[in-house]
């Protein structure tokens, strides 16, 4: 472990098949990846145009890596459009890696030719192992409608037996978003909004845990996670960006939560910490919160649960 102190709360200038070779085998707890698309988008310093085969054998090397430092409990996501996603699901599953799901975020694009509308990216989400993984249900909000405030979902007259904190947090997400404005973006054409990141964190590890993102760009991973108190190691090969990150890290405070609401003041993201109006929660941590209650509201609450 001692070898990987060195890259740990580290965002780290070079090449990420070059850094990823240094960090020890089975050490990581989770890793992300948001590779550039090969869809030719002006990125710092590179060149975002390969042909297929070019691109898929460049995407295999760093899978390859992420999976060898990946612990026997580990989790991997991978970020893309659905046009490469298939190819990096072959290759992991050739590796023995485990398929859990392909998760699809909801983010309206523009039409490219006669194809239909592109409206979703999507995320695998594999694990290392078949059991012994961390994995924790998470819950989101019912959906309401926005004029009367009633439940989106038809309940069947069986309204009574929602559960108070939202449902399960299914693999097809309409309640995250591209960060559209420029005002609230740095200067990177992919940047991922912090809620897209804390789920996935929230979901897979501990506080403690490392997490490892090869492609940092405007710090999401890094940022998400010394939030929720998780180490990070980040890696990009453009000083731009990582001099962004470390800029932006200096400003989080780390805090003990497993649920988190986000709320838009005109210039950045502010948290509201209430423990029973948050975005994502964790199933496990409602118990707990209930306890802090009033003894009536408790009792309640614990029944529900």
């Amino acid at each position: 472990m001692s070898e990987t102190n060195k890259f740990v709360n580290q965002i780290i200038h070079g090449d990420c098949v070059e850094i990823l070779k240094q960090i020890p085998d089975g050490t990581v707890d989770m890793c992300f990846a948001d590779p550039p698309f090969n869809l030719k988008k002006k990125y710092g310093n590179w060149k975002d145009e390969k042909n297929t085969e070019e691109y898929i054998e460049w995407c295999e090397r760093w899978l390859d890596e992420m999976v060898r430092v990946l612990k026997p409990s580990g989790t991997l996501f991978v970020h893309n459009i659905p046009k490469w996603l298939p190819y990096y699901a072959v290759h992991l599953n050739k590796k023995g890696m485990i398929f859990r799901h392909w998760i699809a975020w909801e983010a309206m694009s523009v039409p490219l030719g006669k194809t239909l509308l592109p409206s979703h990216y999507g995320i695998l989400y594999y694990t290392k192992s078949r059991k012994g993984f961390k994995f924790y249900d998470l819950r989101r909000p019912h959906e309401r409608c926005r004029k009367c405030g009633e439940f989106a979902k038809d309940y069947g007259g069986k309204k009574y037996m929602r559960h108070p904190f939202g449902t399960l947090l299914g693999d097809v997400w309409t309640d995250i978003h591209r960060i559209r404005h420029a005002k609230r973006r740095d200067n990177h054409p992919c940047q991922l909004p912090e809620p897209l990141l804390e789920r996935l964190i929230l979901m897979s590890t501990d506080e403690g845990d490392i997490v490892l993102d090869p492609f940092i760009g405007a710090g999401t991973t890094a940022l998400s996670a010394k939030r929720l108190k998780r180490n990070f190691i980040g890696i990009d090969n453009d000083r731009k960006y990582v001099e962004i990150t470390l800029r932006k890290l200096k400003e989080i405070k780390p805090f003990s939560n497993n649920g988190y609401v986000y709320s838009c003041n005109g210039n950045s993201h502010n948290k509201n910490n209430n423990p029973w109006k948050n975005h994502t929660v964790r199933d496990d941590e409602l118990k707990e919160k209930a306890k802090n209650e009033k003894p009536e509201k408790q009792k309640k609450l614990i029944e529900i649960l």
